[in-house]
């Protein structure tokens, strides 16, 4: 599933109620625009608090990726470039990414697996030091049985077998391993809703 390039897409410098384009053209705000104060998306305990305008763009953009600034301005009732710079932002402050997804096993990536990882001591630096391991593409700390989960795509077996024992057993801390080798992908989604969520 491809999703949207931004370094293809023109960005807008907002200042006040005027925007420019990168050709020194100027184009009027909507009044609804990102950047005036009524639309300023309020940090709540240092996490961005979204509106229902942003919760209605992330979840078109879930749907598609390569939805078009015009499209979701026509959805959500802001002109196009309100619509941007949301994005951007949404972007910027690390709410979502806007990625290509793939599927492992047409990339020759033909094993999969979950690890469970039991570590002592500071469990933020073992998660640190897993997640730079490049077959790693998930990388949890959590509460349970084992501290830490780590999904694996790998290209086969020994590839698998070769990240579990020389890559993350031997980072500092790692008590033991248990990896659980998928055999079906059964579901698989990145559209989170926000339908329950009060904004």
């Amino acid at each position: 599933m491809c999703r949207m390039d931004f370094k293809s897409t023109l960005n807008l410098k907002v200042l006040g109620v005027i925007d420019y384009l990168d050709d020194g053209r100027r184009i009027e705000s909507d009044v609804q625009s990102a950047e005036t104060a009524k639309d300023r998306e309020p940090q709540h305990n240092g996490m961005v608090k979204l509106d229902s305008i942003s919760l209605r763009l992330i979840e078109l953009l879930q749907r598609d990726g390569r939805l078009s600034y015009a499209t979701m301005a026509k959805d959500v009732g802001l002109s196009e470039a309100a619509v941007r710079h949301r994005v951007q932002r949404l972007v910027d402050t690390g709410v979502m990414q806007i990625v290509a997804v793939t599927d492992p096993l047409s990339l020759g990536m033909g094993r999969q697996a979950l690890v469970g990882v039991k570590a002592s001591g500071d469990l933020i630096a073992v998660a640190n030091r897993i997640s730079k391991i490049r077959e790693a593409d998930y990388v949890v700390i959590c509460a349970g049985s084992v501290d830490i989960f780590v999904e694996i795509v790998a290209k086969d077996d020994e590839r698998l077998l070769e990240v579990i024992n020389s890559e993350i057993r031997s980072i500092p801390g790692v008590v033991s391993t248990e990896a659980f080798v998928y055999l079906r992908l059964a579901k698989q989604t990145y559209s989170y809703s926000s339908r329950d969520r009060d904004v």
